[in-house]
């Protein structure tokens, strides 16, 4: 990761580390508000008491939360993805003009290529993360061991982004490299018969990619960036929960 920081930053100048900087907003600004609004609004309306609350529950209105929201940011996933892959193409044109070019070059499925692994690493991912920040938030409030504040508030999410690096890794490797394969679509003059012509792609699912990934590179390739992807998720839980707390006080 430090190597990677390293050549990427005396590569191509400090900027370079926050390629997709704009398409990531724009997907937090989406992903994260329908997360996060249907999960709470989902479990008030299956348990409006708060302390009949089942981690079955929970982890159900997670999941159902997670793949929804990703589902419907996932075209700004996809720009995001190739913008951090050094996608030259994309590097001067605004967020709509780099929507068109997608569309342009690859229709609409595009736009929402890799959605399945997203949706299934965002139900993983949500749906561990935020039953574990409320089970253990409970539970230290229940144990006397940390009252309902913003210390109980920084471990909880902390553990909770432990648990979503573990299960949502694997995950995270095959959605980027679905995602950064491009099908492109070929000119009127290039087709052949009535279907437009595709160009081949090195993975043909998520699963392909999964059993690619392991018999040519071993098991813990599916592991590749566990740190990065930690290090990125306790910081953004952290930041979100202990701040979304606190302003819950205000309503």
């Amino acid at each position: 990761m430090f190597h990677a920081l390293l050549k990427i930053s005396s590569e191509e100048g400090i900027r370079a580390l926050y390629f997709g900087i704009a398409p990531a907003v724009l997907r937090q600004a989406t992903y994260g508000t329908i997360k996060f609004g249907m999960y709470y609004s989902l479990k008030q309306a299956l348990v409006p008491n708060p302390g009949e609350e089942r981690l079955g529950i929970n982890v159900f209105c997670a999941v159902t939360a997670g793949v929804v929201a990703s589902a419907m940011a996932n075209p700004t996933d996809v720009l995001k993805v190739r913008l951090q892959s050094g996608h030259k193409e994309f590097k001067e044109k605004t967020l709509l003009q780099a929507f068109v070019s997608i569309y342009n070059q690859e229709g609409v499925q595009g736009l929402w290529r890799g959605v399945f692994p997203t949706a299934q690493r965002a139900g993983v991912i949500v749906g561990v993360e935020l039953p574990i920040y409320d089970l253990c938030k409970h539970y230290f409030i229940k144990m006397s061991i940390l009252p309902d504040n913003a210390s109980n508030h920084f471990l909880s999410s902390f553990i909770s982004s432990l648990g979503g690096a573990i299960a949502s890794t694997p995950l995270d490797v095959v959605r980027t490299r679905l995602m950064n394969q491009s099908r492109l679509k070929t000119t009127p003059a290039q087709v052949n018969g009535s279907g437009t012509v595709l160009t081949p792609r090195i993975y043909t699912s998520a699963l392909d990619c999964m059993l690619q990934t392991v018999k040519s590179e071993g098991p813990l390739a599916l592991y590749k960036g566990f740190i990065p992807t930690w290090l990125r998720l306790g910081p953004w839980n952290i930041i979100f929960f202990v701040t979304f707390e606190q302003l819950k006080k205000f309503y």
